[in-house]
């Protein structure tokens, strides 16, 4: 089956990544998102590092916590936004604490019009996914300023593993759940960006020079 591809956004190449099947209807909320109470996972492939499917748990997504990601250029913190996102930080959780992300690379560095590292996919192509999809959450007046760490999707309520850091200020449509914040490692990203990427076909778009492999992802209580 030919794997979709994914758009980080619309004003640059498409990104790729890859879950073929639909995501649960979802109900609304005010914040352009949806309600915890929606939150369900949809069975999807391709079914990458398969981990199995979360079963939402929601006094255990309201708990707040921080993810740290332990890469060979440096560790990456970011504070999770557990009472905006809790589908996408519970998913994140999930995955991270049944190891989906270790000894997996960030596949993709834009550094012109859009400033993101983007990660998440075990293949390092960036059509992997983790057998599910799950809907799209805080997107109303949603902005990406540097720090945010945020979805990457192949359209609405579609998202899986595949998630990107923004390590400079950049413009783009609401189309991408926020989840987190960097709280320390901004550096390294920068450090990265500066490295620059290897594409010489689409300049700006590409593996980063400076491998990112990421070694762990280790949870912690705030």
């Amino acid at each position: 089956m030919k794997r979709k591809t994914w758009s980080l956004l619309t004003a640059l190449t498409t990104l790729p990544l890859a879950l073929s099947s639909t995501a649960a209807a979802a109900q609304p909320s005010a914040a352009g998102g949806t309600t915890a109470a929606a939150c369900s996972y949809t069975p999807a492939v391709p079914a990458d590092n398969f981990k199995g499917i979360p079963v939402f748990d929601a006094k255990k997504a309201a708990k707040p916590y921080s993810a740290t990601l332990r890469t060979s250029q440096g560790a990456i913190t970011f504070k999770a936004l557990t009472d905006k996102a809790p589908c996408t930080t519970f998913s994140f959780r999930f995955l991270a604490e049944h190891d989906y992300f270790d000894r997996s690379h960030c596949h993709r560095l834009t550094t012109q019009r859009i400033f993101v590292l983007q990660c998440g996919d075990p293949t390092g192509t960036g059509s992997g996914g983790p057998g599910y999809s799950f809907p799209d959450e805080n997107l109303e007046g949603a902005t990406y300023p540097a720090g945010t760490v945020a979805m990457a999707n192949a359209g609405p309520n579609t998202n899986g593993s595949q998630f990107f850091f923004v390590w400079k200020d950049t413009k783009l449509s609401p189309n991408y759940t926020p989840f987190g914040q960097v709280t320390a490692g901004l550096d390294v990203l920068q450090k990265i960006a500066a490295g620059g990427e290897d594409d010489q076909n689409n300049p700006g778009d590409g593996f980063p020079n400076l491998p990112v492999n990421i070694r762990h992802v280790a949870i912690t209580k705030r």
